[in-house]
């Protein structure tokens, strides 16, 4: 069953993060979707504040991922968005990550969706602009099977 949450500011998107990041164990691997601008790395930002990391978080768009290690568990923040074939996370030992002792939060996740593990939290932002310009909608399910 879904979860759908409304959000009227960046600031309860940070929120949302940090709540569900409360919830989160060793494994975990949390699925973000959503278009340029929804609040993925509001989201995000939030999610790593929740874990307890107290450094900066920034979107890895070029970089892929970000590694921190300071919180409860670490966290890998992937942003997948220049990926053009889910193959080339091979080449950074994605695997050993999805099935490490941290949680991995992947931007664009729709873009790698084919490697994707059986079982994730999909996490799918979109705004409303009728409903305001810091209006989001946050709707977080369990994905089990592929």
């Amino acid at each position: 069953m879904a979860e759908r949450i409304e959000s009227y500011s960046p600031e309860e998107t940070f929120e949302t993060g940090r709540r569900i990041a409360g919830k989160a164990r060793p494994g975990d691997v949390f699925a973000l979707e959503g278009d340029l601008g929804a609040g993925k790395t509001v989201f995000t930002k939030g999610f790593a504040s929740g874990l307890g990391v107290t450094g900066a978080v920034n979107s890895p768009t070029f970089t892929i991922l970000q590694i921190y290690e300071e919180g409860r568990l670490p966290l890998y923040h992937f942003d997948v968005y220049r990926i053009e074939e889910p193959e080339e996370m091979e080449e950074i030992g994605f695997d050993d990550y999805l099935y490490g002792e941290g949680v991995c939060l992947i931007e664009w996740a729709d873009q790698i969706s084919d490697i994707l593990p059986e079982n994730y939290c999909h996490v799918r932002i979109s705004r409303d602009l009728e409903k305001g310009e810091d209006f989001r909608e946050i709707v977080i399910y369990e994905n089990s099977g592929n």
